[in-house]
């Protein structure tokens, strides 16, 4: 089903903003277990990929940032392509994906995947019919054949309510930190509102799947979208706690007479903070 205009993402009210301080708890108890299963995928050999879609300001980036935030970036990369070049046009629509496929051992986060294509390309007119029909064939195929290859894949849909999502475009608008965030494909996102439910609604119907389903994220909060989504990747994934080695630190040894050279002798960054005390 569509999200409905002005209401939660299922049609049902909205829960109250969580609160900062539970949050916070919350989400460092959470990132700790994450790096448990990224010693459980680097030990055990595992990959896993993880998907991150829903409509522009749903909170997909800023859930990506707090689940790689305190992980290994040789271990865990987030991929977030860009717009595919003339030569990439010519390829199979998955080869460019498939190229950032994790190796044993790996985390892959994409922040927007191969489901451009059922979204923003078919409803922006940027593929042509036929290839928006081949990709709904295509994609339970390919998402099958990884997952019978071995491939943890977890796909996220984040949604958004209108009525927030364009709070979140507004406050783009004047903050000097978010202005980059914001696009004219983003604010086209508001005039195409019932064009992006509908291409939504068909995707979910042929890649909706039990080899690879998809978990909507209500992200009408952000607080509580990240924790709840963190917490249901956790518990589908059979991960162990992987004893860490016994490290001590070593005694330091006397000094052999070294001498610092003088710090005349190099060029230091200006104390920029002492100005804030003052």
């Amino acid at each position: 089903m569509a999200e409905k205009r002005g209401t939660h993402g299922n049609g049902t009210p909205r829960p109250e903003k969580l609160r900062r301080v539970p949050y916070e708890r919350e989400l460092l108890r959470l990132q700790t277990e994450l790096v448990k299963l990224q010693e459980w995928v680097r030990v055990e050999g595992a990959r896993l990929v993880v998907i991150f879609e829903g409509r522009d300001a749903a909170g997909k980036g800023g859930t990506v940032k707090r689940v790689s935030e305190h992980l290994n970036p040789r271990v865990a990369r987030i991929v977030a392509l860009p717009r595919p070049t003339e030569r990439e046009r010519t390829q199979w629509y998955f080869q460019r994906y498939a190229e950032h496929l994790p190796a044993s051992g790996e985390i892959v986060l994409f922040d927007r995947s191969w489901y451009n294509r059922a979204g923003v390309e078919h409803v922006m007119g940027f593929c042509t019919h036929e290839e928006h029909r081949r990709f709904l064939r295509q994609c339970p195929v390919f998402e099958r054949m990884l997952v019978e290859d071995g491939i943890l894949l977890r796909k996220y849909w984040f949604s958004v309510s209108d009525e927030v999502q364009e709070q979140r475009f507004r406050r783009r608008l004047t903050d000097p930190t978010r202005r980059w965030k914001l696009s004219p494909m983003d604010l086209e996102s508001i005039t195409r509102w019932e064009a992006y439910s509908r291409a939504k609604d068909e995707m979910f119907v042929h890649t909706d799947i039990p080899e690879s389903p998809w978990f909507v994220v209500e992200s009408d909060d952000k607080r509580r979208a990240r924790l709840n989504m963190i917490a249901h990747l956790l518990s589908t994934v059979p991960y162990y706690e992987v004893p860490a080695p016994e490290l001590e630190l070593p005694p330091r040894p006397p000094s052999t007479g070294y001498q610092r050279p003088s710090r005349d002798l190099q060029s230091y960054v200006p104390d920029h903070a002492a100005g804030l005390q003052q």
